[in-house]
């Protein structure tokens, strides 16, 4: 009989083992492709939340929706993402990694497709927003169900001296996703309106479901291998309950510390994510394949300081994270002052958001990733995730609300003022990157 605790839960060891001397050999494909199919359906997954991101301003051109209301709208998605990231985180610890994150991106497809055919029909404006409210908050619980899995998987199928380093390459499959979103549905909305931007993320979801479905693969265990710590010579863990070490991890005041300085991580991160086209369009007055191209393009440099973290950390600073956090932390306030306080045509303000994108991306892997995997047990990575998860979505859907009524309440006669916002953006990006140096000692301890 069906139930979805039999669905999802961890595979079972498979009786038929792999043969002695074909373990070596079918444990190194089967993690790469493990890792390259959670990293690619990762990235999909980003393509189906960033719609609504670069389809602001026709929405609001075409009275569809005002600022005010799609800041509503986008908080209805980060609250309920925040919700499920720490239900989901822990719920992941449990379960088959292949076919939870398969449901996830499938569902967000669904949800993308029902949003682009509200289209289709004239809608009363109350209609319109409820209708998005529900769909893009049901959005948000699907896309929590995407990172915890794949993090996961880092820690079931990786040994942990590489781990610092997969961790650094999956974590630039947000920026990858966002640069394919901004500049694929930015081409696609100015051609042929907000509507076919949802559908074309829809398109990409189920990209992201097959990817998932044909290369994941759940544990080692699962596959007739030897677990995780036979395979690379680590001792193997003292298997207490998972449930005795996500409580560990709970009461655990360094988790605490990161998922703080996640919250204002998170705060400015999605504030030029979400705003930076509508900003670029009134503050600067580019058009909309202009200033996607600016916001989607300057993503690309993201994935160059994620894969830079774990090199920095690890390997110039020694293993010392915070020198490598200060050192970002500063430039990513400056270069977003640039870009927010300075005027320039394109490739300025093209180099402002690249060289923001690109620190504040090494502070992002160190201080939300890296600094947690540093004590969380390998069975309790939900957990972990699910605690900053929570903290970091809540303070991304205050962000929305308040970002969207910073910038209707300052606005008069049709003309922006964009400087409130701004400087709740300068200073979210300045605590996120001090607070974890501040309290890292005690983080450490």
């Amino acid at each position: 009989m069906f139930s979805l605790y039999t669905f999802f839960r961890i595979s079972k060891p498979r009786a038929e083992k792999v043969p002695a001397a074909e373990v070596e050999g079918t444990y190194r494909r089967l993690r790469s492709r493990t890792f390259w199919g959670v990293t690619v359906a990762y990235t999909l997954y980003y393509v189906c939340r960033m719609t609504l991101g670069v389809v602001k301003q026709p929405l609001i051109d075409g009275g569809v929706l005002t600022a005010g209301q799609l800041g509503i709208i986008g908080s209805a998605f980060y609250f309920v993402y925040a919700l499920g990231k720490f239900l989901n985180g822990f719920i992941a610890d449990y379960c088959n990694i292949r076919r939870f994150m398969a449901v996830g991106v499938g569902i967000s497809a669904l949800v993308n497709l029902l949003l682009g055919m509200t289209g289709l029909w004239s809608w009363p404006a109350g209609l319109m927003m409820a209708a998005f409210s529900i769909l893009w908050g049901m959005n948000g619980w699907v896309q929590s169900m995407g990172s915890p899995p794949g993090t996961i998987s880092l820690s079931r199928w990786f040994p942990l001296k590489s781990r610092g380093t997969m961790y650094s390459i999956f974590s630039s499959t947000p920026q990858l996703g966002k640069s394919v979103s901004m500049i694929m549905t930015g081409f696609i909305v100015a051609a042929a309106g907000w509507q076919w931007g949802f559908l074309a993320a829809a398109v990409a979801g189920v990209i992201g479901l097959v990817v998932a479905l044909a290369f994941i693969s759940d544990t080692p265990e699962s596959e007739g291998l030897p677990s995780v710590e036979e395979l690379s010579g680590e001792p193997v863990q003292e298997k207490k309950p998972t449930s005795e070490l996500q409580k560990w991890v709970f009461k655990h005041p360094g988790i605490w510390v990161i998922a703080i300085s996640t919250a204002f991580l998170y705060i400015t991160q999605h504030a030029v994510s979400d705003w930076g086209v509508l900003f670029l369009q009134k503050q600067k007055d580019f058009n909309l394949e202009r200033a996607t191209q600016v916001i989607g393009l300057a993503e690309v440099f993201g994935v160059a300081g994620n894969l830079a973290a774990g090199w920095l950390s690890d390997v110039l600073f020694r293993g010392n994270r915070v020198r490598p956090v200060v050192i970002a932390g500063i430039m990513a306030v400056l270069s977003l002052a640039g870009f927010l306080f300075l005027g320039g045509g394109f490739g300025l303000n093209m180099a402002f958001v690249a060289v923001f994108s690109c620190s504040f991306s090494v502070v992002f892997c160190i201080v939300a990733g890296l600094m947690a995997l540093d004590f969380v047990p390998r069975r309790a990575t939900g957990a972990a995730l699910g605690i900053v998860g929570i903290s970091s979505y809540v303070a991304a859907g205050l962000q929305s609300v308040a970002s969207g009524f910073l910038i209707d309440g300052f606005t008069s006669d049709g003309l922006y003022n964009f400087l409130p916002v701004s400087i709740f953006w300068i200073v979210a990006c300045f605590l996120a990157f001090s607070l974890p140096v501040v309290g890292w000692k005690y983080l450490r301890k």
